[in-house]
């Protein structure tokens, strides 16, 4: 079983940056993608962005993309995500999740372990 904890979140203003990281214990992760999610009140979760074992390979959601970074440390079992040049659009919960493989990394369903989340405020 794997635990996932998020940290970093907050509120800032418009065009400001964040650093969101997630710290994994309990499961070598070897293998396993790991993403970033978010939910805005009201709103289905949507995917962010996943970066694979390696490292070597990103995906990203287009209404982020040349804004958010994701990188890993696998030394660690951390993910981060740099987030600059936020928006309002981007205020929501952000979640941390892991999944084995990096297809279909966009879909949800697929990830096995989940953080609980953090909330990101951007305030235009």
């Amino acid at each position: 079983h794997v635990q996932l904890v998020e940290s970093g979140g907050g509120s800032v203003q418009a065009g400001g940056s964040l650093r969101l990281s997630c710290a994994a214990s309990g499961s070598d992760l070897t293998g396993y993608a790991m993403g970033w999610f978010r939910q805005a009140p009201g709103k289905e979760r949507e995917f962010v962005a996943a970066i694979s074992w390696s490292g070597f390979s990103t995906t990203y959601a287009d209404s982020v993309k040349g804004r958010f970074t994701i990188s890993r440390d696998n030394a660690k079992n951390a993910v981060t995500l740099q987030m600059n040049s936020l928006k309002s659009e981007d205020t929501a919960v952000y979640y941390c999740a892991v999944r084995f493989g990096f297809s279909d990394v966009v879909v949800a369903t697929g990830y096995i372990y989940w953080g609980q989340g953090t909330q990101v405020t951007v305030s235009s």
